[in-house]
């Protein structure tokens, strides 16, 4: 299997750290945004959306990255991360959708704002998009850090396919300044999620 990703992009780095974790065996297939490679052809047969992460499997591929890290997981025998029953399954699957759907754009937002535009030289951060960004961060985050109110993994007892999907856009907390100081239990939660190896080795230097 070949799995192509940048490590700057959050979405490539929940499917990299599945991999990681599950111990599939993938190839890493980096692909430079910066030069535009995932514009070019060869690559936009794989996904015409020109996004990242891809899973290419034996002439099979799959974009998007909440299924690829479906998809590594039921590979993967005895995994944990992703439990067959079905409530505890869709309670997953919940987390993954919100996160997709909510939390992960309003963070985009401010990690717009606040690194990609002085990446890319676009100018200043837009203040009226800071504050809808700010808003919408704080509303979803508010969301997770009271679902979080005594426990250690956001579906159960143990980590799961939700933990790695919404940790990855936390890893921007302090370049974009995500106004989530304050909420103690998503710290102390994102706190146990930097704690993993695969975490660790899919971090920026």
């Amino acid at each position: 299997m070949r799995l192509y990703h940048h490590p700057f992009s959050f979405n490539a780095r929940r499917a990299v750290m599945t991999a990681l974790h599950l111990a599939s065996p993938v190839e890493l297939v980096f692909v430079d945004l910066q030069k535009g490679e995932q514009r070019q052809p060869q690559f936009l047969k794989l996904n015409p959306n020109h996004r990242v992460p891809v899973l290419e499997d034996d002439g099979f591929v799959l974009w998007e990255s909440h299924a690829i890290m479906q998809y590594l997981a039921d590979k993967t025998p005895r995994q944990t991360l992703y439990p067959a029953q079905t409530r505890a399954r869709a309670d997953v699957n919940r987390w993954l959708f919100w996160c997709g759907q909510h939390l992960s754009p309003a963070i985009g937002i401010l990690n717009w704002e606040n690194v990609i535009k002085a990446m890319l030289r676009l100018g200043a951060a837009d203040p009226a998009e800071l504050r809808r960004g700010e808003q919408l961060v704080r509303e979803f985050a508010g969301v997770l850090d009271a679902h979080l109110a005594g426990r250690d993994w956001i579906c159960g007892d143990a980590l799961s396919l939700a933990d790695i999907a919404i940790a990855a856009p936390f890893a921007a907390t302090v370049p974009a300044k995500l106004p989530v100081d304050d909420l103690g239990h998503l710290q102390r939660w994102f706190a146990g999620v930097q704690k993993l190896e695969a975490w660790k080795r899919t971090a920026l230097p």
